[in-house]
C-alpha cells in the first residue's frame, strides 16, 4: 500500500510489542528497529535519485554511523571493520549462498550445497581476518546517560540530505558520547563491586587512578567463563583500561575460572596469588608475587594489606587450598572492607591468633560463600561488619549461604546482602561514610518485586 515509511515502522513496532512486550530488553530489538529506521531516513523522501551503488553506500554509512551510539550503550564497542564485512557478506549470502542452499534443499544434487559451503568457507576466512585486524574495534567506557539524546540528535542531523546547511554540527553532537567518562572515586576513597558471577567470587576495587581485581569467578565451559562474559565487559563499561593488580585468592575454579580470559584481555601489572608456580595463570602473568601477611601498599590515599596467609603456610603440605586464601583489607579515609576468599575455620583461627585485633571492618565479603565450615563466632565477632556480603549463586547446590551463618551475622548487627538476591553489590568507602547497595536497589525494575 502507498503509505509513509514511519507508519510502516510504527505498525511493525506495535506488532512486536503486542506479541512480546519484554522485547525492549533485547539488544536485537533496538539494533533491528534502529537500523531499519536509519535506512528509511536516508532512502526515502530524497529529491535526488543517485546511482544504485552510491545509494547502497549511503545506507551502509548511515547504519554504521547511526548505530554507533547504541552499540556503545549496549556493548561499549563499535566495529570499524563492519562496513567492509557487510559490503562483502550481505551480497554473497543474500544473492548467492541462500539461493544455492534453497536449490540444494529441492534438487536431488549435492553440488549446490557443496558450492555454498565453499563460498561460506572463503567468506568466513575474510571475516576472521577483518576481525583480527589491529584497530578493527573501537572500545570505550559506557556513555553517560545525558550524552545519548545529543548523540541521537547528532546522527539524525549528520544524515540529513545533501545540501542541508551545517550538517557537520551533527558530528560535534557525537563527541560527548566518547569524551565523557564515568567519574572515578575521589582521593582517599575506594569503590568495590562484588560481581554477580553465580556460585563464585569476583571483586573489583577502584581508587582514583588504580584498579585491582580480586578473583575472577567460575568457568562454565571451555568456551564460557565469568572473565569473558561478566568481568571484562564490566571493566570496559567502567572505563577500566588496565588492571594495576589482580589477586587470585586460591586454587579453586569458582575463584580462578575466569582468570585466563582476564589476563588475555586486560593484562594485570602484578599478579598476587597463592597458586602454585606451575599454574597457567601464574605462568601467563608478567610479574607475580605470592600474597602474604604483612604485604601492604597505598594507592591514592587508600591502604591495601594482605592479612593471610603467612609465608610459612606455603611450605605446609597439610594446608588446604581454601585455607591458603589471600585475605585482603582495603582501608579508605572513612571505612574498611575485608575480602576473605574461601577461608575456613582453621584459617580463621590462625588469622584470629595472629591479627585478631586488626580485623574490624565495616564491610565483609563473607568467607567461603557463607558455608558452615567458615564464619566461626570468634571471626564474626572480631570483624563485626556493618554489612556482610554473600557472593552466592541462585539456588546453588551447596545451600550457601547456610541459614545459621546468616543468622550469626544478623545477631552481630550486620546487614545481610546477597548477590543472588541483589545482583552485583556496589560498596563505597567514601569520605561521607560507607554505603552498600545492590543492583536491584540502584536500578529497580517492577519484576524484581516478590
Amino acid at each position: 500500500r502507498l503509505t509513509s515509511a514511519t507508519r510502516v515502522l510504527a505498525l511493525a513496532l506495535l506488532t512486536v510489542l503486542v506479541l512480546d512486550p519484554w522485547a525492549v530488553l533485547s539488544a536485537g530489538f533496538w539494533l533491528s528497529f534502529g537500523a531499519v529506521a536509519l535506512i528509511f531516513h536516508v532512502a526515502t523522501g530524497r529529491p535526488d535519485r543517485p546511482h544504485w551503488l552510491a545509494h547502497w553506500g549511503a545506507m551502509q554509512w548511515a547504519v554504521t554511523v547511526g548505530l554507533a551510539p547504541m552499540l556503545l550503550v549496549l556493548f561499549q564497542q563499535v566495529s570499524f571493520a563492519s562496513p567492509i564485512a557487510n559490503a562483502v557478506a550481505i551480497p554473497v549470502v543474500s544473492g548467492v549462498v541462500t539461493p544455492l542452499a534453497l536449490a540444494g534443499a529441492v534438487l536431488p544434487l549435492d553440488a549446490p550445497l557443496q558450492l555454498a559451503h565453499v563460498l561460506l568457507e572463503w567468506l568466513m576466512w575474510l571475516l576472521q581476518w577483518l576481525a583480527a585486524a589491529e584497530h578493527a574495534v573501537w572500545t570505550q567506557h559506557a556513555p553517560a546517560a545525558w550524552t545519548l539524546p545529543l548523540a541521537f540528535a547528532g546522527v539524525v542531523w549528520l544524515l540529513l540530505p545533501r545540501g542541508f546547511p551545517a550538517r557537520w554540527v551533527g558530528a560535534l553532537l557525537l563527541i560527548p558520547v566518547t569524551a565523557v567518562a564515568p567519574p572515578p572515586p575521589g582521593v582517599g576513597t575506594a569503590a568495590l563491586t562484588v560481581f554477580d558471577v553465580g556460585q563464585g567470587l569476583a571483586v573489583l576495587v577502584r581508587t582514583r587512578f588504580h584498579a585491582l581485581l580480586y578473583d575472577t569467578g567460575p568457568a562454565w565451559s571451555a568456551d564460557a567463563d565469568s572473565g569473558s562474559r561478566v568481568i571484562v565487559p564490566a571493566l570496559r563499561a567502567r572505563g577500566v583500561r588496565a588492571l594495576d593488580a589482580m589477586v587470585v585468592s586460591h586454587d579453586d575454579t569458582d575463584h580462578s575460572g575466569g582468570a585466563m580470559s582476564v589476563v588475555r584481555a586486560v593484562p594485570p601489572g602484578i599478579l598476587y596469588s597463592s597458586l602454585p608456580g606451575f599454574d597457567p595463570v601464574v605462568q601467563a602473568a608478567a610479574y607475580r608475587i605470592p600474597c602474604a601477611d604483612g604485604r601492604r601498599w597505598e594507592w591514592d590515599g587508600v591502604q591495601f594489606e594482605f592479612m593471610h596467609p603467612s609465608m610459612e603456610r606455603y611450605a605446609d603440605p597439610g594446608v588446604s587450598a581454601n585455607n591458603l586464601s589471600c585475605v585482603l583489607k582495603v582501608s579508605g579515609s572513612n571505612g574498611t572492607a575485608l575480602v576473605a576468599g574461601d577461608l575456613e575455620w582453621r584459617g580463621e583461627a590462625e588469622l584470629l591468633a595472629r591479627r585478631g585485633d586488626t580485623l574490624r571492618a565495616q564491610v565483609l565479603v563473607v568467607p567461603h560463600h557463607g558455608s558452615n565450615t567458615s564464619s566461626t563466632p570468634g571471626f564474626v565477632s572480631a570483624v563485626a561488619p556493618d554489612a556482610a556480603v554473600f557472593a552466592v549463586g541462585y539456588l546453588n547446590r551447596f545451600g550457601h549461604p547456610r541459614p545459621e551463618i546468616t543468622a550469626r551475622y544478623a545477631r552481630q548487627g550486620g546487614r545481610i546482602v546477597r548477590t543472588d538476591e541483589s545482583g552485583a553489590v556496589e560498596v563505597a568507602l567514601a569520605r561521607s561514610g560507607v554505603s552498600v547497595r545492590g543492583q536491584r536497589e540502584i536500578a529497580p525494575r517492577y519484576w524484581h518485586g516478590r
